[in-house]
């Protein structure tokens, strides 16, 4: 049977499990359950669904990551998502982990694809959790009324197999297309992230963004959940 590393248990400044807020949110979603397998799908439904999915959000420092931040945020988009499912994993006791890919999105809103200026999202995120002696993926990005939307099935996890995209919607349009995985960590490697960003979206755009959450982290503007469905 694979024993995790310990590291896989431990709080970081990024994914703070040990926080008041985290423990006190982990016990209220998983209640009277003592089954760990029930624990972590309890934990996985309340961060895909209790946190809105919305791509503009601030990125640019550790502190945007962190999960009692996210949590008292309510959005986020897919990474910081990951963090908070990840240290809410570990204040019950699971071990949990961050992993990564480059995805190809065929579905995704006109006003994201001219934002990002490609349908190419690096480094997306997923957690793993150590279940009945091994890693099973989850991904809990996209909330209920979105790929409602979308017309995409709600991506569930069931403890016991990886959880990524459905690759296909509802109207059989191809959906999710995973490129590349960059592997797992045991924190948000958030330096890593932005440069991999620099170098796939052009350092001058990802300053703007930059830019743009500087003077404005709430981005009250931008609305993603009412923007246009975009097809390939």
């Amino acid at each position: 049977m694979d024993h995790p590393n310990p590291i896989y248990l431990a709080p970081t400044e990024i994914i703070d499990s040990t926080h008041p807020k985290i423990r006190n949110y982990a016990m209220k979603v998983v209640g009277s359950s003592s089954d760990t397998l029930e624990r972590a799908v309890r934990l996985y439904l309340a961060v895909r669904d209790g946190i809105r999915y919305d791509p503009y959000t601030p990125f640019h420092r550790p502190e945007h990551y962190r999960a009692s931040w996210v949590l008292e945020r309510g959005r986020a988009f897919c990474i910081p998502k990951v963090s908070l499912l990840c240290a809410l994993g570990r204040a019950c006791h699971i071990p949990s982990r961050v992993g990564f890919a480059t995805v190809k999105n065929h579905l995704a809103t006109k006003q994201l694809i001219d934002f990002l200026g490609s349908n190419v999202f690096v480094y997306h995120g997923f957690v793993e959790f150590h279940l009945e002696g091994k890693w099973v993926k989850a991904t809990p990005a996209f909330n209920r009324e979105l790929c409602e939307k979308h017309q995409v099935e709600p991506l569930e996890f069931n403890g016991r197999e990886d959880s990524l995209f459905h690759p296909y919607n509802q109207e059989n349009r191809k959906y999710m297309e995973y490129v590349k995985y960059h592997g797992t960590y045991s924190d948000i490697p958030v330096e890593t992230i932005v440069a991999a960003w620099n170098e796939a979206y052009g350092k001058e755009r990802v300053d703007g963004w930059i830019k743009m959450f500087t003077q404005d982290e709430d981005t009250q503007s931008r609305d993603f959940d009412n923007e246009d469905v975009w097809h390939e």
